[in-house]
């Protein structure tokens, strides 16, 4: 659905307790000691059908005693009450309803489409079923049968599983970890994923996500939500049921990837979310988060007393691509004065086995004086020289923690667990081991990376030919013939409709045929069996190379049919291609392919192409629409690309060619949704550039989805890009924004006025940065539009809408270049953006102008706007629009 009354949920004002219970050891009773207990300061509601009281209180009979509806509902009677109650909770008008009651098989999913009709007309959300509750610790709000005590924190744990949920809680008690929010999501019926993320990513109190995922509904909202979460937060994600007890049958090598654990891989990276493979690894990344380390920068100093566990904890970080701080002359210089002569006298800095409290302090004083230092890992192994509690509350008090953050590594038994615990208290997060320290550290530098990652600019890609008419009557031709797999003449075909290099290909019918084409083509050639039936010709022998006469052909031929009519006796033999056979000795194999998730739709992979393909098992997924750096991306992530980049004289390859083949894949898929696979094997590559020797494509029938629908990311709307005329007559362009149109944005904003900027930004802006104008041309298509109003290449003004995740409301705004004002373009691409919104069912338009911008308020009055009333003193101005007026 959307957010709408989640926040009933984050913070409720009175709740109520369906199936309240005195009785021990059932799940009643413990709710609502949990609920008592907590503290929460709102209105408690406690119903069961006996009465009676409970802890002092009274307990109601049922809902009809209450005197106003609870903004929160927690239920936990028997199932075949569950639906009736939840229709009249609606009805008397309770907000959410988290319904811990399950149903176990076959009956559980027609269980939960009744609930979630007696709840969808009154709005009322639903959390669960299946769930052990919720917490928001911050309030003294502890509505589930999970640990009864729990510390407020800026951590939110989101779980799809009870048990870890609680195992989060307790771990996080035992750490001194506190959580802003516990959510237990039990089986999604309404609330999901998306709707949690959208919520938490507005949540001031939370200051990162973790998430235990077993499997995600509504791919485009949970990726829209994630993506906006995570440019915010850090969003860490342990997915569970990783290996499948077995793979779907498929046509295609990346069919056979559809549903696997590495797409979701994929789209947890493409949404900036950070993945983990343990506990324990989710557990590191709540004690580091937890306690708030945010490194300066990326670069890690260690201070131990031992040498050893310096160069291990080295080893770690170099393994997990992090980095040492270099030292600069001057902290090298203090540390040589205070610390004893053998020191390391470098990074990591060993301070000597014997190392007291005040050793400890000073040393970490300097390496926060350091910039170049990120944060500090302090390191502890008890000795019977000094001790490790005194050490841990020295560098818990240096000036120093204050500075720069502080990670600490306490290793041993109880000396050292006493240590940690000082540390814990102070606020530092501590580890009892190298590995784990170095993992709570990178995972916030890889959280930092990702963004980055996700906000580099792509260059802009030539627009190529391709004929999507073409493309379709071939699909049609093999549907209408009652074949799902096109030929491989067909397959190329499509792909050089695209813009695809392929390799030169004649049909024939049999050996003679086959070995006139060889003498037109030019010896040596390739000569393939052609058959609807065979999926892969390699199998059956159905596959010649390097033939240099036209003996050698007809005997190919000959052999080749007599090899398939053993090996695949039922097969049809349609006839055999012909191709020259392409000398390029210094080529690598590779292999691209689609295919569709059934989770996150179309996909991508590139990958070791080849016979030995399955073998080598070296690839990389993406989720479609592509640009160059996505595509770059994902060639990176493959063992193969090191070869590509060029090794022991061997140029390097054109892998910028590679990442356009990618990209023209990613729109034929979204221009023709019929086809269900794709693979080009292999696909050669070298320094000249690429050309595919050999593909196959799979198809099915029209869905009559539109054009985008089945993408977890909304491609690039092409379709809306349209022209209109000015008042003068003039056909201007508008068109969507693209990720490449930032250095047009940005020169946009330098032809600004400083005034225009104010009235715009509702600040100064000196020079617009990349993170900036990234933000601006990076946007979710399936949740804001940004439109520009183009004369040729000259950019004339901005129109932007961002919508609510329910599309209930959506704010504009709107800029038009200082020197192009007066020309009806403000009018233009306002009536252009509302036109936007009310085909995309958005309810109202809002907008937020300063007083003292007369012209858009001016201009917002014409087109119908309303001012809606706010506090005195305000330095803006609500104007309003319902889209029913348009």
């Amino acid at each position: 659905m959307s957010t709408r009354n989640l926040d009933k949920m984050m913070a409720p004002r009175s709740v109520v307790a369906i199936g309240a219970s005195a009785r021990p050891g059932s799940v009643g009773d413990a709710v609502t000691r949990n609920l008592l207990a907590g503290g929460f300061k709102g209105d408690i509601h406690l119903v069961n059908i006996k009465g009676g009281e409970i802890a002092g209180r009274p307990v109601l009979k049922s809902l009809g005693e209450l005197k106003q509806p609870a903004d929160l509902a927690v239920i936990m009677t028997p199932p075949e009450t569950v639906p009736k109650l939840v229709l009249e909770l609606g009805e008397r008008g309770t907000r959410v309803a988290v319904i811990i009651t399950a149903v176990p098989g076959e009956d559980n999913a027609k269980w939960r489409k009744r609930i979630l009709r007696a709840a969808q007309p009154h709005l009322l959300r639903v959390v669960g079923p299946n769930c052990i509750g919720y917490a928001v610790p911050r309030i003294g709000l502890n509505a589930s049968f999970g640990p009864g005590k729990l510390r407020p924190g800026r951590i939110a744990a989101v779980a799809q599983s009870g048990a870890v949920l609680a195992g989060l809680a307790d771990w996080g008690t035992a750490q001194n970890i506190g959580f802003s929010h516990l959510i237990s999501m039990g089986d999604m019926t309404d609330v999901d994923f998306g709707d949690v993320l959208d919520m938490l990513a507005r949540e001031y109190e939370t200051r990162a996500v973790l998430m235990y995922v077993e499997g995600i509904t509504q791919a485009r909202k949970f990726m829209s939500a994630a993506r906006s979460a995570a440019r915010v937060k850090p969003v860490i994600v342990l997915k569970a049921g990783r290996h499948a007890a077995a793979a779907r049958a498929a046509a295609s090598h990346t069919g056979a990837m559809a549903g696997s654990a590495a797409v979701y891989d994929a789209a947890f990276a493409r949404a900036g979310l950070l993945t983990v493979h343990g506990l324990g690894e989710l557990f590191d990344a709540a004690e580091t988060l937890g306690h708030g380390a945010a490194p300066r920068n990326e670069r890690l100093a260690i201070l131990t007393n031992g040498g050893g566990t310096g160069i291990i904890a080295t080893d770690l970080l170099m393994d997990e691509g992090g980095e040492l701080a270099p030292l600069l002359p001057r902290t090298l210089g203090v540390l040589d004065k205070a610390m004893p002569r053998g020191w390391s006298r470098g990074n990591p800095v060993d301070i000597v086995g014997d190392a007291d409290a005040a050793r400890y302090a000073t040393a970490l004083d300097a390496l926060a004086d350091d910039r170049g230092v990120g944060a500090v890992l302090a390191m502890n192994v008890p000795t019977a020289l000094t001790s490790s509690v005194d050490a841990a509350r020295a560098v818990a008090s240096a000036p120093g923690a204050k500075v720069v953050p502080v990670i600490g590594c306490w290793i041993g038994g109880p000396e050292a667990e006493a240590g940690r615990r000082v540390l814990h208290e102070a606020g530092i997060p501590a580890y009892d081991t190298p590995l784990r320290a170095v993992r709570g550290f990178m995972h916030i530098v890889q959280y930092r990376r990702a963004q980055r990652a996700l906000q580099r600019t792509p260059p802009s890609v030539p627009l190529a030919r391709s004929d999507t008419g073409l493309v379709r009557a071939i699909v049609a031709g093999a549907l209408d013939d009652n074949r799902i797999v096109l030929t491989e003449p067909e397959a190329k075909r499509v792909l050089a409709a695209y813009g695809i290099p392929v390799v030169p290909t004649e049909v024939v019918l049999d050996a003679g045929e086959a070995a006139h084409a060889a003498t037109r083509i030019g010896f040596p050639v390739a000569v393939k069996i052609l058959s609807r039936d065979i999926s892969h010709k390699s199998d059956v022998g159905g596959v010649a190379l390097d033939l240099g006469s036209e003996q050698a052909v007809r005997d190919a031929v000959r052999d080749m049919t007599g090899r398939a009519l053993v090996l695949a006796n039922k097969a049809r033999i349609d006839g055999f291609v012909v191709q020259p056979m392409i000398k390029r000795p210094l080529a690598i194999e590779l292999i691209l392919g689609a295919a569709e998730d059934p989770v996150f739709g179309p996909i991508l992979m590139v990958g070791h192409g080849g016979v030995a393909a399955e073998v080598v098992d070296d690839r990389a997924l993406a989720l479609p629409p592509l640009d160059p750096v996505l595509a770059e991306d994902a060639l990176s992530r493959t063992r193969i690309d090191r070869l590509l980049r060029g090794y022991r004289g061997r140029p390097p390859a054109a892998r910028a060619a590679v990442g356009e083949v990618m990209i023209r894949l990613s729109e034929l898929i979204a221009d023709v949704g019929e086809i269900a696979e794709l693979d080009i094997n292999p696909l050669l590559v070298d320094a000249a550039g690429v050309i595919a020797l050999d593909a196959r494509i799979v198809v099915r029938q029209p869905s009559g989805q539109e054009r985008a629908a089945r993408f977890a990311i909304k491609p690039y709307p092409v379709e809306l890009e349209t022209t209109i005329v000015d008042r003068e007559g003039k056909t201007l362009a508008v068109r969507p924004i693209r990720p490449d149109d930032e250095p047009l944005i940005q020169a946009f904003v330098r032809r600004l006025t400083a005034e225009d900027i104010r009235m715009r930004f509702f600040g100064p802006i000196r020079e617009m940065s990349h993170e900036q104008a990234a933000r601006l041309t990076q946007i979710d298509y399936d949740r804001e539009m940004a439109f520009l109003l183009l004369d040729g290449k000259d950019l004339l003004g901005v129109g932007r809408l961002a919508a609510d995740p329910g599309f209930e409301q959506a704010e504009f705004a709107l800029v038009v270049a200082s020197d192009r004002q007066g020309h009806g373009y403000g009018t233009l691409l306002l009536n252009h953006v509302l036109e936007y919104a009310r085909a995309r069912g958005v309810q109202r338009v809002v907008g937020h102008v300063l007083r003292e911008n007369h012209k858009m308020l001016e201009l917002t009055k014409r087109m119908g706007f309303k001012r809606e009333a706010g506090r005195s003193g305000e330095p803006d101005i609500k104007v309003v629009k319902p889209t029913a007026s348009l």
